[in-house]
């Protein structure tokens, strides 16, 4: 059984997949295993993902038979793996060869049941912009203030996920998943370093302003449960916060 079981949903990134598989299996920590979870109703690319990696020991692939979207596959990766630590990876994004090496021993050495890192964002093919954390240790408080947390850089304790941890809307799944862990009195705990890169996809729905306003405001009004008002303050603190941590 492996230690860390990493989740990647795969929809419509071709030119990207096999950039962010390879960067998980050249870890230099190799007790891990892949959960490839293919969420396209339209078989395009599916025999290229199978080619590449379908004889990967390493590397279980699932067929979604709809497109559940991110989240939803998430849930479902979950399911299916069985490592004791989950990490997770975007199919567009990629992480540095001492990622899970230097996180894993961060995580068990001090005993954290969540912990995530900085990351650089890639804007273009030569521009990166630095992104990290405000603060090293972030509660349910501080969460609602800012989303300090990239998807990609987190690991979890697999004891702390209850039920199905991601929701099905379209984008800041994770920040409602982040939400709904911290909660419960679990904290999370930045290693101060940048071990992951995170891809800008053009018209990727990470990139899409509207539709992270729609569900930004999701985030508090149907999930938090807050009123109208307090939603539409800390969608706009979220915002100004977002901004703070770029370096």
């Amino acid at each position: 059984m492996p230690l860390v079981s990493v989740i990647v949903p795969y929809y419509k990134k071709i030119d990207y997949i096999k950039k962010s598989i390879n960067s998980i299996l050249s870890q230099t920590f190799k007790d891990f295993e892949i959960i490839l979870i293919y969420d396209d109703s339209e078989l395009n690319d599916l025999s290229f993902i199978n080619k590449e990696y379908g004889e990967n020991s390493k590397i279980k692939i699932i067929k979604n038979s709809v497109n559940f979207g991110a989240g939803v596959s998430r849930n479902i990766g979950i399911e299916k793996s069985s490592g004791k630590i989950i990490a997770f990876l975007d199919a567009d994004d990629i992480w540095l060869p001492q990622k899970l090496e230097k996180q894993t021993n961060f995580m068990i050495e001090n005993k954290f049941d969540f912990t995530f890192c900085n990351y650089e964002k890639k804007i273009s093919t030569d521009k990166y912009i630095k992104v990290k954390s405000q603060k090293n240790r972030l509660g349910y408080d501080d969460l609602i203030k800012s989303c300090d947390i990239g998807l990609s850089t987190v690991l979890l304790n697999r004891e702390i996920i209850k039920n199905e941890l991601f929701p099905p809307i379209k984008t800041k799944e994770d920040y409602v998943a982040w939400l709904k862990i911290t909660k419960e009195n679990i904290y999370a705990y930045n290693l101060d370093e940048s071990l992951v890169i995170w891809n800008q996809v053009k018209n990727s729905l990470s990139s899409n302003f509207l539709q992270k306003i729609s569900d930004g405001f999701k985030v508090y009004y149907t999930y938090e449960k807050f009123s109208i008002i307090k939603s539409l303050y800390c969608l706009f603190k979220l915002s100004v916060n977002s901004l703070k941590r770029k370096i």
